[in-house]
């Protein structure tokens, strides 16, 4: 027997997760870059953000170089990767505003897939490498919540968890001696990773509890 599938997220209609959408109008253009693997990952929350953010594209691949979509976005915003490391800016509106040469929009690039796979497409991609490069403070990297899934690192964040964070502060924070997490709080966004905690659980309803660790 065929399964019923929902039209809208693609799942089956038993692990549909349409009630979970959060529309929200962001003001920031979100390019997410995923890798292939990711792209029917149920454990994923792309299709989440992608179906709640008003202004999100979504493009698959590994390697960008040529990829029209991609070379399009690049013509048309200021765009900044958001990827942590090691001497790289944390993300601010001042920051950004030192990059931007131009009077185009902004636009924020995440790469969605596993640490390894996120570097590799990190490293086959020179207009990846040759974007301002932003990472969240400390205390918002390390306070994910993503419980679905093996991460290789402790607190690592979802792209939904994120793109989220990082939105709020660009789009939100006013005073720059606001705290990070109360900034994050009275958002929009905040509506979303609401949802998302039940996400998750939704999620976690579906894995015997045996391997529920």
């Amino acid at each position: 027997m065929t399964r019923a599938i929902c039209q809208h997220c693609l799942r089956p209609s038993k692990a549909c997760i349409c009630q979970f959408v959060t529309p929200l109008n962001n003001k920031i253009h979100v390019v997410v870059l995923q890798h292939p693997s990711e792209e029917k990952q149920t454990k994923g929350t792309v299709t989440l953000l992608s179906r709640s953010l008003k202004q999100c594209q979504t493009i698959v691949g590994e390697d960008f170089t040529h990829n029209e979509a991609f070379m399009t976005v690049l013509e048309r915003y200021h765009c900044f990767l958001l990827y942590p490391g090691e001497q790289v800016e944390t993300l601010s509106k001042e920051q950004l505003a030192k990059s931007n040469e131009t009077d185009k929009p902004l636009c924020m690039v995440i790469l969605d897939g596993t640490w390894k796979k996120a570097y590799r497409m990190l490293q086959l991609n020179q207009p990846l490498q040759q974007l301002p490069r932003m990472q969240l403070p400390e205390t918002l990297a390390s306070s994910g919540k993503y419980i679905i899934r093996k991460v290789a690192k402790d607190n690592a964040l979802s792209s939904l968890e994120a793109c989220c964070f990082a939105l709020a502060l660009l789009e939100e924070c006013e005073a720059t001696t606001a705290r990070e997490m109360s900034v994050i709080e009275s958002s929009q966004y905040q509506k979303l990773l609401d949802k998302f905690d039940e996400f998750n659980h939704f999620q976690l309803s579906f894995v015997p509890k045996a391997h529920q660790s």
